[in-house]
């Protein structure tokens, strides 16, 4: 070896022989060190969420604006200003924690209004109120370390220096030479301020040099010639102040102008690609906003998407957020197609500070809780803050030059094969993607062309995946398929379609049976007209009126249908807790106010025994007297209530018979009528006047799943197995008119001329796109020819 060390080595053997944990933990602590900077932004958009105040929105601003855009890493002027600023920001936060302050005093009061001043500012009294500043502080100057440790800390100041000494010496020039004056800044005029402050590009720097010196040197000139009249020197006064804060100005304006022109035309740049990434992140974003929506809105805590949309109500939160989240996508996908860095950092700018403001001023007064208390929100803000990052990261990169179909379609295994087929199922995705791309890329083809290619192009590298696994996996000529891969292809596809089959009576089976619910009856009500007249009877049921039956009554219950068929199939679905006793009263609870006429005429009606009088129940059934009165009636899921005709049989279940029979009571207030219905075979009770129904609850599906099965079993298929028998109808009918198109041995050439389309348009040779557009074309209207251009490679 060139070099060799004993020590060296030894010290290589006892690292190795340590325990994996130790090695394991040293691993994390050289990933920590290697990425420090990561640390510190994450602490500080951590202490931001907890925080959410005006204080500490400074620093998440200044890292997706600035550090994050620093190329190549962020300078030691922006570490000193978090270090500085968390400082100062923690004495501040120590100050207005004494007790004295007149917003101190109803800290329990005020501490959850989102909209309190000492809250929105930052601060209010709390415990911990500077346990995440701390520990911000202590990452930033960890971060500092590091960058001591390996001499970078100082390395912005040296090229500084050397970059700016021509800078300096105008300055200095500019002051007269004399940094103690400060009579010189007040000398210098609005137009020796906006020359001496200029942008400067290496070939402009010796001329605005010259420039300003010899403007610098006039001024002096007429400043001393302008000392001898008065007039002038008031005139000069007050033109050297405007000059001196447009000085300042720009003094902040330029550096910031600076850097973004440096940062949209960098002298090199590294080309990536993260669009991945970022959509990945929106698309996360858009799943939290779906399934917590309601942390968007105003008193809708206890609300979810599926019960607002089963009731036929979007929520306005709901629709404004998919929006806003829709349309950054679609805004991020044209950026990306046209590749435009100024584009997207104009759009970053308004992104930072648009959600921002949103976030932490205006979704608290909509929801009325402050966002640290919205956890929702605060996940949906910190997977907005990676995309921020990953953003700040292909604008300091810049985009690719060439974009070349789809990311999924990069390698040819079922991975990529599955996901490409899944990415193709989302509805309106692929058709969508294929719109918005046609529209933002430059080509010649017409829109129904650019699909044709974007299809045989999908179809082809679905194609190239299948025949790579043959060859990954190949079948020997001649042999039979193993029975490993009969019985695990074959066999899972049988019991799958049995699956789908069957899958609607065994879930509407099940969800009651097992996780159904009971529904037992709150309110059992009953009116009685006669021939139409005037209701002669209402009476409900509630609380304690309404029973369940002990364990002796049910088993005797039971016992009363033993050898009954009909009966006893209804009652097997049927428990105890399902079964209900009402126990009405048998005085009607409302006085019988039926006109004079009326009641003669129904008196006639009576009378009249040849003549087919009504009795209507409030079940709109309707029978004859003789049996009127049903004792078991089924409560379904569904809001009709009738008889169970299984149960109305026999000697003891029959349709009971209830008399009827008008009270007259005569007072000082004059003459009151009611009437007072009695059932003749009760049989929980005694033999005063009352009515006793026997009420069987269906059970119902929990409110998860009514979604499901809220259509029953012929909604269930109408939905499940017919949707989905036609797609595998279609997989299983139609082939023979494919097998041009799909039984093709080798389709490399056919891949590599729609990828020589992709490339000749991001290349600009439109002309190149028709021929080759041209060629595919007639690849697939000639089979000979095809069949030529699939051939095995010999």
């Amino acid at each position: 070896r060139m070099f060799h060390d004993d020590e060296l080595e030894e010290s290589e053997k006892f690292y190795v022989g340590q325990p994996r944990v130790l090695l394991l933990i040293y691993a994390l602590y050289n990933t920590l060190v290697a990425r420090s900077e990561m640390v510190c932004y994450f602490v500080i958009i951590l202490n931001h969420m907890i925080s959410a105040s005006m204080i500490t929105l400074v620093l998440p601003i200044l890292i997706f604006l600035w550090a994050m855009l620093s190329v190549p890493r962020p300078s030691k002027r922006f570490w000193m200003t978090a270090i500085v600023y968390t400082e100062v920001t923690i004495v501040i936060k120590y100050f207005f924690q004494f007790g004295f302050f007149p917003w101190n005093k109803h800290v329990d009061y005020t501490k959850d209004k989102p909209y309190h001043p000492p809250n929105i500012i930052g601060i209010e009294k709390k415990e911990g109120y500077v346990h995440y500043d701390l520990v911000q502080l202590l990452a930033l100057f960890f971060h500092r370390s590091i960058l001591k440790c390996h001499g970078l800390w100082d390395e912005d100041e040296k090229g500084d220096s050397s970059s700016n000494k021509e800078d300096t010496d105008d300055e200095l020039s500019l002051t007269g030479g004399r940094r103690d004056s400060s009579a010189s800044l007040k000398s210098v005029n609005l137009a020796a301020s906006v020359e001496s402050i200029h942008v400067h590009f290496p070939e402009q720097q010796t001329a605005i040099r010259r420039k300003s010196s010899s403007s610098v040197s006039q001024l002096s000139h007429r400043s001393s010639f302008s000392s001898h009249r008065s007039k002038r020197v008031s005139y000069s006064v007050v033109k050297s102040h405007c000059g001196l804060c447009c000085f300042r100005t720009l003094q902040v304006y330029v550096p910031i102008r600076q850097f973004f022109y440096n940062l949209i035309h960098p002298d090199y740049s590294a080309v990536t690609d993260v669009y991945v990434l970022m959509f990945l992140a929106d698309t996360v974003d858009f799943i939290i906003i779906v399934f917590g929506f309601w942390a968007f809105g105003k008193h809708s805590a206890a609300a979810d998407i599926t019960s607002s949309l089963s009731e036929d109500q979007v929520p306005e939160a709901f629709l404004v957020m998919v929006l806003i989240q829709f349309g950054t996508m679609v805004v991020d996908r044209a950026l990306y197609l046209k590749k435009t860095v100024m584009g997207k950092v104009i759009f970053q700018v308004i992104l930072v500070f648009g959600i921002h403001f949103w976030m932490f001023f205006i979704l608290p007064g909509v929801t009325e809780r402050k966002f640290s208390q919205n956890t929702v929100a605060q996940l949906w803000y910190f997977v907005k803050c990676v995309y921020f990052g990953l953003s700040a990261y292909q604008i300091r990169c810049g985009y690719p030059t060439r974009v070349l179909g789809n990311f999924l379609t990069k390698s040819y295994n079922y991975v990529n094969l599955f996901l490409f087929q899944g990415f193709r199922l989302v509805p309106f995705l692929t058709e969508l993607r294929a719109v918005m791309d046609w529209v933002w890329t430059d080509t010649t083809l017409s829109l129904s062309s650019w699909i044709c290619v974007e299809d045989i192009y999908a179809h082809i590298f679905i194609l190239k995946c299948w025949r790579e696994s043959e060859k990954r996996y190949p079948q020997p000529r001649g042999q039979k398929k193993k029975k490993v891969v009969k019985y695990g292809m074959g066999g899972m596809i049988i019991v799958l379609l049995i699956c789908i089959v069957w899958f609607p009576l065994l879930f509407m089976s099940l969800i009651k049976s097992v996780a159904g619910i009971t529904n037992k009856p709150l309110d059992v009500s009953i009116t009685i007209t006669l021939g139409g007249y005037q209701p002669i009877f209402t009476m409900s049921a509630q609380q304690s009126q309404l029973k369940d039956l002990n364990e002796t009554d049910f088993k005797a219950f039971m016992a009363s249908y033993r050898g009954k068929t009909a009966a006893l199939q209804f009652l097997e679905g049927y428990g105890r807790e399902d079964i209900t006793l009402a126990d009405l009263e048998g005085n009607s609870n409302s006085l019988w106010t039926i006109s004079p006429p009326s009641r003669e005429k129904m008196i006639q009606g009576l009378l009249d025994f040849s003549a087919e009088f009504t009795v209507v129940l409030s079940w709109s059934i309707q029978r004859t007297l003789e049996t009127v009165y049903p004792y078991y009636i089924k409560a379904p899921s569904d809001s009709l209530a009738k008889p169970i005709k299984q149960l109305l049989t026999g000697m003891y279940c029959r349709w009971e018979n209830i008399t009827v029979s008008l009270v007259k009571n005569v007072s000082d207030e004059g003459v009151r009528e009611w009437w007072v219905l009695n059932q003749l075979g009760k049989r929980y009770k005694t033999s005063e006047e009352s009515l006793e129904l026997l009420i069987f609850s269906d059970k119902v599906s929990p409110p998860s799943l009514g979604f499901l099965a809220g259509y029953g079993i012929m909604g269930l298929y109408a939905s499940v197995v017919l949707v989905i028998g036609k797609f595998v109808r279609e997989f299983f009918s139609g082939i023979s008119h494919s097998i041009m198109f799909e039984e093709l041995p080798n389709v490399d050439r056919i891949l590599k001329l729609c990828t020589d389309i992709f490339l000749v348009r991001e290349t600009g040779e439109l002309e190149l796109e028709e021929d080759l557009y041209a060629k595919l074309i007639f690849l697939y209207r000639s089979p000979e020819t095809m069949i030529k251009w699939t051939r095995e490679k010999t």
